[in-house]
């Protein structure tokens, strides 16, 4: 059974705060945890409705996100999602981990002691 991940972005990293998030990667997943397809979406505008209302139109699974407001969090839980919010990183690195089945809500992602 395939699964879809989507994971809001900003740049190359995860977005920082889900209702922020202007760009999402959509990705989908054999129950082998292959990578089957993957797509970038641009949106119209930041908007954490809109966003959710996207999220239940393409049957996602699993949402990895920054910072998000509770009533989204919990409106998606309610709707049976697995979401992982407060984590902060590359997308990449965020996606590889959560297919290893090592991402929890709040993972930093980025190495100690790197400064921008």
């Amino acid at each position: 059974m395939a699964t879809k991940i989507l994971l809001t972005l900003y740049r190359d990293e995860v977005a920082p705060r889900f209702d922020l998030a202007s760009e999402v990667l959509l990705v989908i997943v054999d129950a082998d945890n292959r990578e089957v397809r993957r797509q970038e979406l641009v949106l119209a505008h930041a908007n954490a409705d809109e966003l959710c209302d996207l999220i239940l139109d393409r049957e996602v699974d699993v949402l990895i996100t920054g910072g998000m407001e509770e009533e989204h969090y919990h409106y998606l839980r309610w709707k049976r999602l697995t979401v992982l919010d407060g984590v902060a990183g590359l997308a990449e690195e965020a996606l590889a981990r959560f297919l290893r089945g090592e991402l929890e809500s709040g993972d930093i992602l980025f190495p100690r002691g790197q400064h921008a």
